[in-house]
């Protein structure tokens, strides 16, 4: 692994490796940032400028979501678009084209860069925008680093009078009813539910729904503008797999449902409990036993959402897999020949790697790839190179941009060897 701290080092580092790929703090959870050499950018975080009257960060790529907004926060800004974690860079988050709550109504990140400047693998420099070279701006918005090394960007952030949110938990009973309340509550800012996929029969797809809003100043327990603190526990030791088995996960879907069905009423939560609730848990991917974990997420066009769902979850009690944690969002239209998102729900699901999973995926593959869907590649660990290309039917001009601007295939990971990403597989 090989870090900078100048654009001149990026550039050496780059004309002297081959088969290398960018990484920030690596929290992907499958294979797109690993390969035989790694260039870690998280040394490269400089802010280069901060306009506080119209909302405008530029900084370099490998700064952190954490530190940008330690810095924006006190000036009454926000991130436009945050994943559930703060701890990624804006490179990766950029290169990842990442959404999150709010995507129904804003879109990915990638939407809200105003430009970024590209450090090809041979060796220029482009300043890229919706404007200037658009095709590799749009590219390299859920690009996986394949284009080049983003060296940094500038950004429009969203204003923000205080650092809580007035969220609302609202139980759903079925499946149907789930969906229906993303339809009713479609302006809201932010939507997601929870769902309980043990359940069967009439109560399938049962689950909460969570809508919420930017507090106003007049609205929040405290006037000051804060940053999220870095204060949370650590998770010391891995957990004895035996202690999550899915008596226990039904268990705890149970009481966790009936536990959040009593609370009627909006509720203020801090912006950290509200988006990052895991950050305040370090060390928490012990809590899934030595063998770790595996991340399947995927999105079904909206007219196949309903009878899709309905399918992946008859899937996962046939096989008798419960993930510990599901997550439904619904999202709107996206940017790039490799961005993930399209218009439809998204479901993610944390499935702890145990006999059988395998079989499990693949079955759910099958079901994703018959309704038009698509497996997002910042979580792929496992995909089938014939699911990128017919899930994703701008890859062919992904390839053709990547022959011109790496033609030696110098920026290679293991996940775009493995999908073909990084040669001519039509």
């Amino acid at each position: 692994m090989r870090s900078f701290r100048s654009q001149e080092e990026a550039r050496d580092i780059l004309g002297q490796t081959d088969r290398c790929i960018p990484r920030g703090l690596g929290r992907s959870y499958g294979d797109c940032s690993l390969g035989e050499n790694i260039i870690s950018t998280p040394g490269f975080r400089r802010f280069i400028h901060l306009d506080p009257a119209k909302g405008i960060l530029e900084c370099e790529a490998g700064t952190s979501l954490d530190q940008i907004l330690s810095v924006i926060i006190p000036h009454g800004w926000f991130l436009p678009v945050t994943p559930g974690t703060s701890r990624v860079t804006l490179g990766g988050a950029i290169a990842s084209d990442v959404h999150g709550k709010n995507h129904h109504l804003h879109g990915a990140l990638g939407r809200h860069v105003l430009d970024l400047r590209l450090l090809t693998p041979q060796g220029h420099v482009l300043v890229c925008s919706k404007n200037e070279n658009p095709a590799i701006f749009q590219a390299v918005c859920g690009g996986m680093g394949l284009l080049g090394l983003i060296l940094s960007a500038r950004i429009s952030l969203m204003p923000l009078e205080s650092v809580f949110i007035r969220q609302k938990t609202i139980p759903a009973y079925d499946l149907d009813e789930l969906m229906s309340f993303f339809d009713s509550h479609h302006q809201s800012t932010y939507t997601v539910a929870w769902m309980d996929c043990l359940q069967r029969g009439r109560h399938l797809g049962r689950g909460l729904f969570m809508h919420g809003e930017h507090c106003r100043s007049h609205e929040a327990p405290q006037s000051q503008l804060i940053p999220p603190g870095c204060k949370g526990i650590s998770i010391p030791f891995t957990l004895p797999f035996r202690a999550l088995t899915p008596a226990g996960i039904k268990a705890f879907n149970s009481l966790y449902f009936h536990r959040k069905s009593r609370r009627t009423g909006y509720e203020i939560s801090s912006i950290e409990s509200f988006f990052y609730p895991l950050d305040a848990l370090a060390n928490w991917n012990l809590l899934y036993g030595k063998k770790g974990f595996l991340q399947y997420q995927f999105v079904l066009p909206r007219s196949t959402s309903r009878s899709g769902l309905q399918k992946i979850l008859q899937h996962i009690n046939s096989f008798g897999q419960p993930p510990y944690l599901a997550v439904l969002k619904l999202l709107g239209k996206g940017q790039g020949p490799l961005s993930f998102a399209q218009p439809g729900y998204t479901l993610a699901l944390d499935f702890p790697i145990r006999p059988g999973v395998f079989s499990l995926l693949n079955a759910l593959d099958r079901v994703v790839q018959k309704l038009g869907g698509r497996i997002y590649l910042a979580k792929d660990a496992r995909m089938k190179k014939h699911m990128l290309w017919e899930g994703y039917p701008r890859a062919k001009e992904f390839v053709e941009l990547k022959k011109r601007l790496d033609p030696e295939n110098k920026l290679s990971s293991l996940q775009s060897r493995r999908l073909g990403l990084c040669q001519n597989p039509y």
